[in-house]
């Protein structure tokens, strides 16, 4: 029975009027900490000196505000240049940069090319300065290296961009970049562009020389992890002469079969390994190969006309160097170079390396070390602000702290940015920024 007093709730959807008015709003105002970590480093000071920019009646902006724009940008999660040349535009980042206006991409893409080779390669030379001076923070000895190469695919007629190993898209062009990781920081060490025909190897010993000297002077031994592409004996001889370990899975062509011809030690119920020694023809030396097969299942099968059950394994053989650690051993430690991949897909979906191109091949990789730069800078500041955000993906850390919208308001010589008081992540924003601003 319905009671007296009640009545029906009303609904009504309200109307409000829209007006494009307002000139000084960002909607990236978590930006504003990163240029103080980046003054605070000195970052854009060592651009500008790296590549001075002579002042002539057209131009209008110095080669490091181009290049931090372009920084600040994948950061923030904008790429292509059309989408940084508005980027450019927005009142915060036009202020931190000290823009007299926004940069057209035609002037990004022209500065950059005017850089060309040369500019591409000193532009990476600073990076390993800054990253090895970065890896000093964590007072380590030894520490992990994790090394990997990775495909992007590409749709046009970019220079570089060739047709080779692609697991994305089989026969499409691409670039197939190096990269090494210091695990113990999360860090970006070194990369290298490269077209995508490039094997996975190509170019390794060379690409560790120039890794181990970016290296600071604390850091005395290192442990080398790669997949099979790395399974290489000049690698190998490199590392063993400079005294640092590796571990590296096998790659063989007849692998299976040399695995089943082997003595197995049982290690647990499903679970055996052995060790072997073997030399490749390109090889100085033999080396131990240690193995482990995990039972995957029984299968049925006719022997003689008797049915009986098989047992199938799966294979797994590592080449290393580590001593009085056997195969169980070496294939847990392998597992844990899984968390490079999730760094990989950060670099290059979160900070969308690779994914602003132009049609010039020296173009690309500034671009590219731009973003790598960008990831470098957001894992530095959050390892040294707070561990529990620099645990955190690039995203997430993007989403809560960069791309936050504020009013910029300039009374004076004074320009300060306003959030809104009820922003949900308000005090964990307001925390990091003080973390930051401490270790500044």
């Amino acid at each position: 029975m319905q009671n007296k007093s009640s009545k029906k709730v009303s609904f009504r959807i309200g109307k409000v009027e829209k007006e494009f008015t307002e000139e000084r709003l960002s909607l990236y105002s978590g930006i504003s900490c990163v240029s103080d970590y980046t003054r605070f480093h000195k970052i854009g000071n060592m651009i500008h000196r790296l590549f001075s920019t002579t002042q002539r009646s057209a131009t209008v902006f110095s080669t490091a505000q181009i290049l931090l724009s372009v920084i600040f940008s994948s950061m923030s999660g904008v790429h292509r240049l059309c989408h940084i040349e508005k980027f450019t535009s927005d009142p915060l980042i036009k202020k931190l940069l000290n823009l007299r206006r926004q940069i057209d991409e035609d002037t990004i893409r022209k500065r950059l090319l005017q850089l060309g080779q040369a500019g591409a390669v000193r532009f990476h030379e600073f990076m390993l300065g800054v990253a090895g001076k970065q890896l000093s923070k964590c007072n380590l000895s030894k520490i992990t290296i994790d090394c990997d190469s990775s495909v992007f695919t590409v749709y046009g007629h970019q220079q570089g961009a060739e047709k080779g190993y692609n697991p994305h898209k089989k026969g499409a062009a691409g670039y197939h970049p190096l990269l090494c990781f210091c695990t113990e920081m999360k860090l970006l060490v070194n990369s290298w562009f490269r077209c995508g025909s490039a094997y996975t190897s190509n170019g390794i010993v060379e690409f560790m020389k120039q890794t181990l000297a970016s290296l600071p002077a604390r850091v005395k031994k290192i442990l080398f992890r790669g997949d099979s592409g790395f399974f290489n004996g000049a690698l190998f001889d490199l590392l063993e002469n400079l005294g640092h370990e590796y571990l590296v899975k096998v790659k063989l062509k007849n692998l299976e079969k040399i695995m089943e011809i082997q003595h197995w030690i049982p290690l647990n119920d499903r679970q055996e390994f052995c060790e072997f020694t073997y030399r490749a023809n390109s090889w100085t030396t033999p080396r131990t190969l240690r193995a482990i097969r995990v039972l995957k299942e029984y299968v049925q099968v006719d022997f003689f006309g008797e049915k009986t059950y098989m047992p199938q394994y799966e294979y797994f053989c590592y080449c290393s160097n580590i001593k009085n650690k056997d195969a169980g051993f070496l294939h847990s430690l392998y597992g844990e170079r899984a968390e490079s991949e999730n760094w990989i897909e950060q670099v290059k979906n979160h900070l969308y390396a690779g994914q602003t191109i132009t049609n010039d091949f020296r173009v690309n990789d500034l671009l590219w070390q731009l973003s790598v730069m960008g990831y470098n800078l957001s894992v530095m500041m959050r390892y040294e602000a707070n561990v529990k955000v620099w645990r955190q993906e690039h995203t997430t850390f993007m989403r809560w702290f960069i791309q936050v919208p504020a009013k910029v308001i300039t009374s004076g010589r004074k320009t300060v940015i306003k959030l809104s008081k009820h922003y949900h992540h308000v005090g964990k924003w307001r925390d990091f920024e003080q973390r930051l601003r401490a270790v500044c």
